[in-house]
């Protein structure tokens, strides 16, 4: 699955990369990082080239940058690949939405989204892993971690926070599945009209009705009011629905993969549970799954670093490399369940910073308790360099993890 990368050019290496170990930086990260200076110009999947962020302090100052924008349609976007370039001619979600359009915007969905309603979602998260952790131990193993618990879980989730029918998982799935992981534009096309088709349909049958979750509540005071119309709020919707899935359902895969790699880690963990929210900002740092969601493009010139970003010129934070620089993180390579990680970048920073991040932490915090106290002597059932990693174009992960217990 991996794309063809044209050559790069004066020095500048080709971006992004695949990764041959799940929580290991690709050997070209290393590199990058091992360069002087926190910017470097790297070649993209058509020959451009844009400037990556390596470094933690430049890349926070960068993404609190409003000479920054985050507008997807823009020509000189940094597309990572062409399934990403294939999107631009698309009705866009608020991401990719600069200030002041942005803030009105995010702030019709943040209600559903804060620490206080979150930590109300507890006992129900609690009751839904727990549930499909019922179903796998008794199915007996080995069992797929990912289809059976990894992906149902945040999917239940998200529905229910949503109000999408979760008797459509398979087919949402299946499609949010080919939509961030195909191979080619075409292939990614095809999933975003499947989607774009359902949530449509589902939008215009809220139409007139007050039923629970967060979509009946977008189209009843917002798109009935005219504040948004039936495009953005299908846009929107894609962006919350896969979004609030594939993503915690990659870390929980990750997580777990990490934690079995790490044998002295897992055991204390096991032995003081209170460690787990920080064990949580420490995977969350160590993983850094998501390394091609910081693109941005310069609206005017910018010196940082000794270095002049032009206007015109694209910009990518690379979550993962900022995430492992040792001075802000000692000892970066490290996983550590004790360190105090909480200000890594994995959700970005900024006025993007990441609207699902509160819901994240409370499910992989859940997730990881209950899957260790059920079964303690939960192992891989395949060598760790059996697994088939998803390529570098892609939010990080796998797509099957063999376990047994």
């Amino acid at each position: 699955m991996t794309e063809t990368v044209t050559t790069p050019t004066s020095g500048a290496p080709a971006f992004p990369s695949d990764r041959t170990c799940p929580y290991h930086l690709p050997d070209r990260y290393n590199d990058l990082r091992d360069r002087e200076g926190s910017l470097q110009r790297v070649t993209l999947y058509d020959g451009r080239q844009a400037w990556l962020v390596t470094g933690y302090d430049t890349a926070r100052k960068l993404l609190a940058d409003p000479r920054l924008s985050s507008d997807r349609t823009h020509a000189d976007f940094p597309a990572t690949s062409g399934r990403v370039e294939s999107f631009r001619d698309r009705r866009p979600a608020f991401i990719s939405l600069d200030p002041p359009e942005h803030g009105p915007k995010r702030r019709m969905t943040i209600s559903e989204f804060t620490v206080r309603r979150i930590k109300g979602m507890r006992a129900d998260v609690e009751q839904i892993v727990h549930g499909f952790l019922d179903e796998m131990i008794a199915g007996g193993p080995p069992a797929d971690l990912v289809s059976q618990f990894a992906l149902p879980v945040p999917s239940l989730v998200i529905c229910r926070l949503l109000g999408v029918p979760y008797a459509d998982h398979d087919f949402f799935q299946d499609a949010s599945a080919r939509l961030i992981q195909s191979p080619d534009a075409a292939g990614a096309r095809a999933a975003r009209d499947d989607l774009e088709s359902y949530l449509g349909a589902l939008v215009d049958s809220l139409r007139g009705e007050s039923r629970p979750g967060l979509l009946s509540t977008l189209v009843r005071e917002q798109l009935e009011k005219g504040a948004i119309d039936r495009e953005e709020l299908v846009s929107t919707a894609i962006l919350l629905l896969v979004a609030g899935h594939e993503t915690t359902a990659s870390m929980t895969s990750l997580s777990v993969i990490t934690l079995l790699e790490h044998p002295d880690q897992h055991a204390a963990l096991r032995a003081d549970p209170s460690l787990v929210p920080g064990a949580v900002e420490e995977l969350l740092r160590y993983l850094a799954i998501a390394d091609i969601a910081g693109g941005r493009i310069a609206t005017a010139d910018i010196e940082i670093d000794g270095q002049r970003i032009r206007a015109g010129e694209g910009v990518i934070v690379t979550n993962s490399i900022a995430n492992r620089d040792g001075s802000v993180f000692a000892d970066p390579d490290a996983f550590d369940v004790r360190r105090e990680a909480r200000h890594h970048l994995a959700f970005g920073y900024g006025v993007h910073q990441c609207l699902g991040q509160n819901l994240a932490r409370l499910e992989l915090e859940v997730i990881l308790t209950a899957l260790f106290e059920r079964l303690p002597g939960l192992r891989l059932a395949v060598p760790v360099d059996r697994l088939t990693l998803r390529p570098g174009t892609t939010i990080q992960g796998v797509n099957e993890l063999p376990v047994t217990w």
